[in-house]
């Protein structure tokens, strides 16, 4: 009955930063370098993990994989964004509001997951150097990376169905600049209580549950350097593993606060701004916090550079 509904009622208005105009030019032009950058980084990544046989190893598979997930995550909701920055028109199709919402909440999704996927691969480097090789075999990273895209998948199929589902009347302005779960319930007719009980539900499961599992793995390797007793050691965990915490800080910081707290009057407020930092600054970060704080990708970089010049 819902899908009927969202077809037959016209296009979206995504409120987005309307009421700060001067923002909005400022917006514009910080998004659109933030994307240009995103998409040559992670496509960089991609095109070097791929290119350069010494980094056929577990730690550039999963990388290779969120580079991906950035490109596409991004790809999902920033052309909109510009649009709509651009001009006074703020509308979205029913269509492409729906694609909008199954797409960037799969990919979302999945990036929490691939992040976990990507601790234990760090702990499996630090605390398991010698059978790293046999623990991480091809086939478990591709059963693995496969976990984190299907569950993103299933993520999407029942909580955007769910969502789409929901009468709809009066207006259809989303205090948002994007489809996104929290801010589409609000749109319902009826009584939400149960639909933010299982968005709440939906959001320990994929969102804190993988952070669990980040923490315990980074505990584990901080136990095994400490009886090590070496600044050396320190040091070697610190550049395998640094990288990886930023990341997490950076997408998990921001995309749980919009998450758990959706009843808020600061998420409604403050979710924008937000959504912004996970959605179009992380993506732009993950490319630039791997390649500058490593080595390996820096010298993969140069070799086919150097290649290319030849």
């Amino acid at each position: 009955m819902g899908m009927i509904n969202v077809s037959k009622g016209g296009d979206f208005i995504l409120v987005g930063f309307s009421e700060q105009p001067q923002v909005e030019k400022i917006l514009f032009v910080v998004v659109l370098i933030s994307y240009l950058l995103t998409l040559v980084g992670n496509t960089a990544i991609i095109l070097v993990s791929c290119l350069d046989p010494k980094l056929r190893t577990p730690m550039y598979y999963f990388l290779t994989n969120l580079s991906l997930v950035d490109l596409c995550f991004t790809t999902s909701i920033v052309p909109q964004l510009l649009w709509n920055l651009r001009g006074p028109a703020k509308t979205i199709t029913p269509v492409g509001c729906a694609i909008q919402l199954y797409v960037s909440l799969a990919l979302g999704s999945t990036e929490c997951v691939l992040l976990a996927v990507m601790a234990f691969d760090r702990y499996a480097a630090i605390c398991q150097p010698l059978h790293y090789a046999t623990v991480m075999h091809p086939r478990l990273c591709q059963a693995l990376a496969g976990v984190a895209w299907v569950s993103g998948l299933g993520n999407t199929l029942i909580q955007s169905t769910i969502t789409l589902n929901l009468p709809l009347c009066g207006h259809r302005k989303l205090y948002h600049f994007m489809c996104e779960v929290p801010a589409m319930i609000k749109l319902a007719c009826v009584d939400i209580h149960a639909n933010e009980i299982q968005l709440f539900m939906a959001s320990l499961i994929l969102l804190l549950l993988p952070l669990g599992l980040i923490l315990i793995s980074y505990a584990l390797i901080a136990q095994a350097v400490i009886k090590i007793r070496s600044a050396k050691a320190w040091k070697k965990a610190l550049r395998t593993c640094g990288s990886h915490i930023l990341v997490v800080t950076l997408f998990y910081g921001t995309i749980t606060a919009v998450y758990i707290q959706t009843n808020s009057s600061y998420a409604h407020r403050q979710g924008k701004f937000i959504t912004l930092l996970y959605t179009v600054v992380t993506p732009t970060l993950n490319p630039l916090i791997y390649t500058l704080r490593n080595q390996d990708m820096k010298g993969a970089l140069k070799r086919l550079l150097r290649k290319d010049l030849n």
